[in-house]
Parts: C-alpha cells; structure tokens; sequence
C-alpha cells in the first residue's frame, strides 16, 4: 500500500468544480426543495380515545389505534390523532394512504418490547438488502400522501428484547448478503420467526408524498426513520434520541426529492446517511438516491453526514448545507467496497460548523467486503466548502482500491483551528485544495496520489 501525510502547497487547478460558486450550489439546492410536493390529507380527525384507548402506559391502545386508521381510510383519509398521555402500542402499526399519524404534545406512544408481536413478516430491506422480515415499529407500504407529526414521542422502548439481538445476526445477516448475491428471489428470502434482523423504529416503503415533522424519537431496535423507494420526503423539526447500535437518524435509501431540515440528533450512528441498495441485490434494483437536500440540522451522532456503505443503485446531487455537526467518531463519511458497484457523484457540502471529531473527512472506500469483490465503486464529482472547524484528529483520510482511486474532490474556504494528522492518503486522483487553513498552515494545490502500475 501506498500512503501519504503531508501538507501541499502550489496552484489549485481550474475544473467543473472550480468554476461553480456558493450561490450557484444554493440555486440548485432551493430548485429542489420548491419541486419537493408536500402530501395532501383530508380535514378529518380521528381520535383513538373515541375508540376505547387508555392513556394509562399499560392497557393495550393498538386496537384502537388500528380501528380509527380504518376508520379514517373508509372515509377517505383524515388525521388519526393521538392526544397526550401514555400510549402502550402491543405490536406494530401499518400506515394508509391519505392518512396522518397525529402524536401530540405531551403524548408517549411505546412500543411493545416483544418481537413475537412484530410478525407476520413484512416486504422490507434490511441493510440494503430486500427481504421478508420483522415489521417495522411503525410500517407503510406502497402509500402516497402520508405524514408522522405532532411534538409528542416514538418510543421503541428500551426494554424491547430486540436490543439484544446484535450479538445474534451475524449468521442471518451474512446468509441475507449471500441471498442478495446469488440472486434468490426475494420472496425465499424470509427471516421471521428464530431469526435476529432487527426492525427499523419507523420505515416507508415505495411512498409518495410523505411528511415527517416534529416529533422525537427514542430506543429505536436498528435504524431510526428508513426511508425505502420513497419520492418526494419532507422531514422537518423531529429530534432523535437513541443511542442503541446502528440508531442512524434518517436513512436515505434509493429515494428522490428529500428534504431533511431543522432536525437535531443525538444518534448511536449516522446523524444522517445516503444510502441505495447492496451488491448485486442493489445493482439489479438500480434505483439511485437522488436530489436530497440536508440542511440546518444539528447534528451529534457517532458520525455526521454518511453516504454508503450500501450505495450500489448509485447517488447523486446530493446537498448538504448549513449544518452543525458537534462530537463524533467522523464528521462526514463515505463508504464503499468491491463488492459494491455503483457510482457517487455530484455531492455538494458546504457551510458546515465542526466542533471536534476523530476524523474530519473519512473516505472508506476500501470498506470490508465478504462476498469475493470484483464490482468496484466510484467515487467522484464531490466538493466541501466553507467549513469552520474547531478541532479534528485526522484531517483528510482515504483509502480507494487502485483499480478506483477517488476522484475529483474539491476542499475549499476550510478553516481547521486544531489537527494532529492532516493527510492520509491512498489511490485518490485530482484532489484539490483551495484556501485550506489548518492552524497556521495554508494549503493550496492538487494532488494525484495513487499506487504505481506493476
């Protein structure tokens, strides 16, 4: 392997990149969000206390629950309202088109800690990978015109035997990837009873128009809001707090038209993370993440802003801007591995405040792979601008394959006040670097650093 850690000095060169501007990012971000359609629900409200739930935490509220849903759905669609109190819910709730889940101020809904109560098994991806699995706490399949609001809080309770789950997936988990390999149709591809994928707390999948806005979440079993084949998604203003394994905040997965703004987290993982299917599974379904805009957040998970490492259907035009990223493992990451395939590209960061991270900029593109390789990611077209950052143990580290060096990323206006390491490096192509400032060092310039041909 070859590696570098050095600082750079010289004239930036000219390209796409460099000739774009921050007004010209902050045009493309807001065409975006004016093309993003918000869902449209009827006037009518339905409230589950009319239908015999109890705010005590302990009686069962999904009957009820479910029955003001039908009832809501037979008459066209309305606002299913769960007002404040206590709400134990003894298994899961599937979401109808024309229908918004009201959870107000002062209301708790929490979720029964049994997984027996979240089967049947349900259409799903897990991973990146389809699958029939356990149902998510909160499910929605093949819906338009959706919405999650309300000040009130998601519980996946922090009791739930599921939790418990992660030292007992590794078999499951590995046999789905080589499910998703071989090409084994989906509907053989069933993990229910005597198996340990864990549900996301909350997942819409193939979903048009939805809304999420405003509430909290906590004790999610595996990914907090799962966002699956999704197409024109509002999140606004929720906050997360869950801090259980791989607890992401929102997941982006193969959806278009996204916005997340205004939400702050607090996660056991990725804050926020563009994703698009795995290996084979997600380069047959080849449905890319893109037009996804995340901006105004704050942030305070593990990692920051992620893309990958299940990104095989590709991405692209992806914005971030504007938001806080506080204290973490890495600030942005991006993952990839032979196994992968697929291409990212077009991704735009820019006025970002850091507080402290391990990693600044973390490139994984040689992420570990299980299932023999030979499908190489791309990585290109990607530039970070206008950054304040207190404090960052390494600055810029990437690790390509020399058969798909990273390329084309642009660093610019990076003020750094404090870095133990500045550059690690590993097959990257064209990186360039314009106004970078760590502590009292200024850097300029472009590099190709990449392993020598045999």
């Amino acid at each position: 392997m070859a590696f570098a850690a050095l600082m750079l000095s010289g004239a930036a060169s000219d390209g796409l990149a460099a000739s774009e501007t921050a007004s010209s990012y902050a045009a493309q971000e807001e065409e975006i969000v004016r093309g993003i359609q918000l869902p449209t629900i009827p006037a009518r409200d339905f409230t589950i206390t009319d239908f015999g739930a109890k705010p005590d935490g302990r009686t069962d509220a999904r009957p009820a629950i479910l029955e003001a849903i039908k009832k809501a759905e037979s008459a066209g669609g309305g606002r299913v309202i769960v007002p404040a109190g206590s709400w134990f819910c003894d298994g899961p709730l599937h979401l109808v088109s024309n229908l918004e889940l009201h959870v107000s101020k002062g209301a708790t809904l929490l979720f029964s800690p049994d997984p027996a109560k979240y089967l049947p098994v349900v259409l799903t991806r897990w991973e990146g990978t389809e699958l029939y699995g356990y149902s998510p706490l909160i499910y929605a399949f093949e819906v338009h015109d959706v919405a999650i609001t309300g000040k009130g809080v998601i519980d996946g309770n922090a009791a739930s035997v599921f939790h418990s789950w992660v030292n007992k997936q590794e078999q499951d988990q590995l046999a789905l990837r080589k499910m998703g390999v071989d090409g084994t149709p989906a509907v053989r591809r069933v993990f229910g009873q005597g198996t340990f994928l864990r549900p996301p707390l909350i997942q819409l999948f193939r979903a048009q128009r939805v809304l999420l806005q405003g509430y909290s979440l906590r004790n999610s079993p595996f990914w907090v809001n799962h966002l699956v084949y999704a197409d024109h998604v509002t999140v606004s203003g929720i906050k997360v707090e869950s801090h259980f394994t791989n607890n992401d905040g929102v997941d982006v997965d193969s959806c278009s038209h996204v916005l997340i703004e205004n939400c702050w987290f607090r996660t056991g993982d990725d804050s926020v993370v563009v994703k698009s299917g795995r290996d084979r599974d997600g380069r047959e379904v080849g449905r890319p993440s893109e037009y996804v805009v995340v901006r105004k957040n704050d942030m305070g998970g593990e990692d920051g802003l992620g893309l990958g490492s299940e990104m095989s259907g590709g991405i692209r035009h992806v914005y971030f801007a504007d938001n806080v990223l506080r204290k973490g493992v890495s600030a942005i990451r991006f993952k990839a591995n032979l196994d992968r395939g697929g291409t990212v590209e077009h991704v735009r960061v820019r006025n970002m405040t850091v507080e402290s991270f391990e990693n600044l900029f973390w490139f994984q593109l040689d992420y570990p792979g299980l299932l023999g390789g030979g499908h190489p990611a791309t990585y290109r077209d990607i530039v970070f601008e206008n950054f304040n950052v207190e404090h960052a143990g390494t600055v810029f580290d990437a690790h390509a394959p020399a058969i798909a060096p990273l390329q084309d990323v642009t660093l610019r206006n990076i003020t750094i006040q404090k870095a133990e390491k500045t550059f690690v490096l590993e097959n990257v192509e064209g990186l360039k670097l314009e106004n970078v400032v760590i502590g009292d060092q200024a850097v300029n310039g472009r590099l190709d650093w990449k392993k020598t041909a045999p």
